[in-house]
């Protein structure tokens, strides 16, 4: 079990800014194809922003179109937890995607359908998981070895 990290709100804000504080303790979000990880293609594991617990890996991660940093999931299973999000209203529900360790906001993972995706690696099978992530709420360590 991820031991729990809490802060007030004024500690996350001094920590992460207000860019990063919006998206990650306000469930905001960032520009699509202007983010500094939807086509990083470099080998290593990517880190929450606000705690540093390892989330997702390179090898997880595909070219889905969106514009965001996507992943077929998370690295460990309990590093994620998961949240209902129905805050665009004319919009069915979303599952939002938590740090496990900080509760901090990182994106969505969708049920994808599709059978076709625009990527090296293939993305998810037809029926997987995307896991479509903020680039601002993650920091990413290069695993220099490969």
């Amino acid at each position: 079990m991820i031991e729990k990290i809490t802060k007030t709100d004024e500690e996350w804000r001094a920590i992460l800014g207000p860019e990063r504080f919006k998206a990650m303790r306000q469930s905001g979000t960032e520009p699509a194809f202007s983010n500094v990880y939807w086509d990083n293609e470099k080998s290593g594991i990517y880190h929450c922003v606000a705690c540093d617990l390892a989330l997702f890996r390179s090898e997880d991660k595909f070219d889905s179109g969106t514009g965001w940093p996507s992943f077929t999931r998370p690295l460990e299973s309990d590093h994620v937890e998961y949240k209902e999000d129905c805050s665009l209203a004319s919009q069915p529900c979303r599952t939002a995607v938590e740090c496990a360790r900080c509760n901090s906001h990182l994106g969505h993972v969708f049920d994808d359908l599709l059978s076709t995706w625009r990527s090296k690696a293939g993305g998810p099978p037809s029926g997987g998981r995307r896991f479509c992530m903020n680039s601002i709420a993650l920091n990413f360590r290069e695993d220099k070895n490969k």
